[in-house]
């Protein structure tokens, strides 16, 4: 709680703050066959959207779109938010079968879906520097599937099927959607049950279900903090549990994309979402420091471990999985541009018998906010990426 103190003072659990961000990561294993793990998208959020009391959210990827649309009874005062969202696309409810560190491409499948869902976030306290938020959402979400070309013959897909979610959640703070944060703290508790149109087995020889009814809680506390001297220190705790789980509802831990879930679970040197499991306690920490005093190159270390109860069907024998890592970060002097360089050495990873697996991490963030207020000299007329004047907007970003 001490260590939350540390975070500015935020209105309301919708973003208020003016972004333009454009992340690009990718997680590529160094130890054999593993599902891809990959993002590539444009964020927007965009308060007094039109008006003073609505603000916008978006994220917009290649073949997905994510988007909330949320108003404010008292846009001074923080006060009651109401939201509609709208989601789908390609690709976004896509499965990967991992089963003792082995990626198994005959039994994974690809996914479309389109969700739709509203919102209650309530302040619980808007005098206070932290707030303290309450959530409520409604959603109701449809999923569609169809074969690889090396999802098997014999494998059956599961179901096309409709399922509605109420999640609730009481969060204080909040981690913005920034790939190197200065200061940030959470504490929230979530409860997120689910509800199936229908239920049936698949997979081969009908060896697993799609659970009509589902239920997922979790937990998180997390802080992010840069000293004066240029250093940065993380540490994360997240738990959960679930009952009735099935592949679809269950934990997926492991990578190092920070923006592959809206609640990422990872573990260096695993792949991505290569642990499936009913219930997990999974803690992490990572320091950086500049190379030299007042550098915009950074050295990191990082370290992760995870006590798990794996799903049935996918056991592994030892619960506590480990992975440790290291990595070069830069930060452009005007924030403009951050990148990272990460490698992760997964301690406890089953590969080809043995234990110990290998991977690498690439993640790229534009502020394109940043670039605005700071990046270009003001005796320059300002240009937008979107409309360059030969390539003056490019060496211009390069410089910063």
């Amino acid at each position: 709680m001490a260590l939350l103190a540390l975070v500015p003072p935020a209105s309301a659990q919708v973003d208020p703050e003016k972004r333009r961000l454009i992340q690009m990561g990718i997680d590529q294993s160094l130890s054999g066959p593993s599902p891809e793990g990959a993002y590539l998208f444009y964020y927007i959020n965009q308060p007094h959207f039109v008006r003073d009391d609505l603000t916008l959210r978006l994220a917009v990827a290649p073949v997905y779109i994510d988007s909330e649309l949320a108003m404010s009874s008292s846009p001074a005062h923080g006060g009651n938010i109401l939201a509609v969202g709208l989601a789908g696309g390609g690709f976004a409810d896509d499965y990967a079968e991992v089963r003792g560190g082995q990626y198994f491409r005959g039994e994974s499948f690809d996914g479309n879906s389109a969700t739709i869902s509203a919102s209650l976030y309530r302040c619980l306290n808007p005098t206070q520097v932290m707030p303290l938020n309450l959530i409520a959402r409604l959603s109701a979400h449809s999923a569609v599937y169809w074969r690889t070309s090396q999802t098997q013959a014999d494998f059956t897909l599961p179901p096309d099927h409709r399922d509605y979610k109420l999640r609730l959640g009481l969060r204080l703070g909040g981690i913005p959607p920034e790939l190197i944060p200065s200061r940030a703290g959470e504490l929230s508790l979530w409860y997120e049950p689910t509800s199936r149109d229908h239920s049936r087995t698949y997979g081969l020889n009908g060896d697993r279900t799609l659970e009509l009814f589902t239920e997922v809680f979790w937990t998180r506390a997390a802080v992010a903090y840069r000293l004066k001297n240029g250093a940065r220190f993380e540490a994360s705790a997240i738990a959960g549990g679930t009952k009735n789980a099935d592949r679809f509802d269950a934990f997926r831990i492991g990578g190092m994309l920070p923006f592959s879930s809206e609640f990422p679970l990872g573990l260096p040197g695993y792949f991505n979402g290569e642990l499936t499991v009913q219930r997990f306690a999974l803690f992490g920490c990572r320091y950086s420091r500049p190379m030299v005093p007042n550098s915009s190159f950074h050295w990191e270390a990082f370290a992760y471990s995870a006590d798990v109860t794996f799903l049935q069907g996918l056991d592994q024998p030892r619960p506590w999985n480990s992975g440790v890592g290291g990595g070069l970060a830069f930060q452009s002097k005007a924030r403009v541009w951050q990148a990272k360089l990460d490698y992760g050495y997964g301690i406890d990873a089953i590969r080809s018998g043995g234990r110990g697996a290998h991977s690498v991490a690439l993640m790229l963030q534009l502020d394109l906010e940043a670039w605005r207020k700071k990046g270009i000299p003001e005796s320059r007329p300002y240009l937008e990426p979107n409309n360059p004047q030969s390539l003056d907007w490019a060496r211009n970003l390069l410089k910063w």
